[in-house]
């Protein structure tokens, strides 16, 4: 820890630094809690059959975007490849990592502050996350941003992206999944 890190206390749920503040994620709804599920063991079963790095629930990075602090982001689901931290780092180092996800996944919650998600959004990409998958559960879209700009998929699209080499996953169909 230095002069240079914003350190807050684990709480539950989780606080994050957003905009110049602490700020204390949202209780998630039951529709946040399935997709978050459905999400995590997608991306758990193909980062494990082809061993492409860590998949996490609320799991607490340590981000630092160039010039600024390091602050703590906790996505909904993160992905950090083998390539950003190694299969063998010591075991401390990958509980809080001091360094992005490689992939974030962020569920809208009910009352959330859409300035606070880009807030997050621009966040993420300045530290050098790959994408931020945005996931809306009332319009059952999903907002894929990285340094290209923005994809927004719906039902018959297919998630994909090159920060996660052959991973794909039916738009409709997890949503559709979602709802049972």
């Amino acid at each position: 820890m230095s002069l240079h890190e914003i350190v807050l206390p684990e709480t539950k749920p989780e606080t994050e630094w957003v905009r110049g503040r602490a700020l204390q994620k949202v209780s998630p709804t039951y529709d946040h809690s399935v997709l978050q599920g459905l999400l995590f063991m997608a991306f758990r079963l193909w980062s494990e059959t082809d061993e492409h790095g860590r998949v996490g629930t609320e799991w607490r990075f340590r981000v630092m975007p160039p010039g600024a602090v390091v602050r703590p982001l906790v996505p909904d689901v993160g992905y950090l490849s083998y390539a950003a931290l190694p299969a063998d780092a010591p075991r401390d180092t990958v509980q809080v990592p001091l360094t992005a996800p490689t992939v974030a996944v962020e569920i809208l919650s009910p009352g959330e502050r859409r300035r606070d998600v880009e807030d997050k959004i621009a966040t993420y990409l300045s530290a050098g996350t790959a994408a931020v998958v945005v996931v809306d559960p009332p319009r059952e879209t999903i907002a894929v941003h990285d340094r290209s700009g923005i994809r927004e998929l719906r039902q018959g699209d297919t998630l994909s992206h090159a920060a996660l080499p052959g991973f794909s996953l039916d738009v409709g169909a997890l949503f559709e999944r979602a709802r049972r």
